[in-house]
């Protein structure tokens, strides 16, 4: 082989060693280009969320409640008052449970009669119907000018009916509103049909709050109180606390208060003890019996029973047109139970007996040893 075709051969090797050791290129993508590198997955971080807005809980309205008794009323409704007999002739009493308040108050010879408030219902029966007495006139001036219905007055009052803010409705005024029972022996058979006797009075005060309050909750630190007789010269009224029904039945002149609408009788939520001065009046009746007359403006000594509980309490009221607060010794509101409320004026000359008895304060040593 001669030297030209060695060297040819020789450069062809060489050629073909530098190809093989070089880079593949591919796509015509230079050979010096590094690959692109694909980042990891990365994991979106969580949206921070913000807590949810609680949704108010809308404030409930209280239900209405009649000032008179507590119990639930959409609204105020004119007031009556009816007085009514309490002498064991008087039993059965119609349309007497369905009253707000009952008020009972001495007249002539240590009998006693009722004056019954009515608002919340007024039953079309009610009665047997009397005559109204002196100590109505201020008693029931806290309700304003409510529809009052009686029997008759002696000559001499009815001035003071008729300057006084009481609606007369007595059948002077509204003879259509009641009617005699025959069944009944009279005068103990005079009946006032309760919506008519209303409608002769459009301008009757409706409910309004007279001072009372109410709780279903019996206020703190009461006392066993099961019953309480208060005793007239010739009248008895007696509460005594039935368990099954939480109510106060009540007796009156030594029988049980009997209700024409049913046999449970008269039961109260709440039993007031107001004691009041009582002196003679100017008015007599035919007899010449005196009327006494129930001082209810001022201020005294009470005892509330409720819930089986008794409580010791202050009334006290400024004027004719005020109602009558009663407070504990803190001179604090003292809650009735909701329902009917009897309200005894009670002579504060003679205590009403208290069951389980009112304890006495004790003597010191020195008052044992004096």
């Amino acid at each position: 082989m001669d030297i030209r075709r060695s060297w040819f051969v020789g450069s062809a090797i060489a050629l073909a060693l530098v190809a093989a050791c070089s880079p593949t290129q591919t796509d015509g993508a230079p050979s010096d280009v590094p690959s692109p590198t694909v980042p990891a997955e990365v994991s979106p971080q969580p949206t921070p969320t913000r807590p949810a807005t609680p949704t108010p809980t809308p404030t409930p309205t209280p239900t209405p409640t009649s000032p008179l008794s507590g119990v639930p009323q959409p609204s105020p409704e004119p007031v009556l008052v009816v007085k009514l007999d309490n002498t064991r002739n008087a039993q059965p009493h119609a349309g007497l449970h369905e009253a707000d308040v009952v008020y009972i108050e001495e007249v002539e010879y240590g009998i006693t009669r009722l004056a019954a408030v009515f608002a919340t219902t007024v039953p079309n029966r009610i009665g047997p119907v009397r005559s109204a007495r002196i100590t109505d006139l201020d008693l029931l001036a806290q309700y304003g000018s409510p529809a009052f219905s009686f029997s008759g007055v002696q000559s001499k009052m009815w001035p003071l009916i008729a300057s006084s803010g009481l609606i007369d409705i007595s059948p002077n005024k509204a003879a259509s509103a009641y009617q005699r029972d025959f069944s009944r022996r009279a005068p103990y058979n005079y009946f006032l049909d309760g919506p008519q006797g209303l409608s002769a009075a459009p301008q009757a005060s409706t409910e309004r709050d007279i001072g009372f309050a109410f709780d279903a909750t019996p206020p703190p630190d009461g006392k066993v109180g099961l019953s309480a007789r208060v005793e007239w010269p010739a009248s008895s009224a007696e509460f005594t606390y039935d368990q099954a029904s939480r109510l106060y039945r009540v007796q009156l002149n030594g029988s049980p208060a009997e209700a024409e609408e049913h046999s449970r009788g008269q039961r109260a939520a709440t039993v007031v003890l107001q004691y009041v001065e009582q002196t003679p009046s100017a008015f007599f009746d035919k007899g010449g019996g005196n009327t006494p007359h129930a001082e209810t403006i001022g201020a005294g000594d009470a005892v509330i029973l409720r819930d089986g509980l008794r409580y010791d309490a202050r009334w006290s009221r400024a004027n004719e047109q005020s109602g009558t607060l009663f407070e504990n010794k803190q001179g604090e509101p003292l809650a009735f139970k909701p329902g009917q409320q009897w309200i005894v004026l009670a002579n504060k000359e003679r205590p009403a007996v208290l069951f389980p008895e009112q304890s006495k304060p004790r003597k010191n040593k020195q008052q044992d040893n004096a």
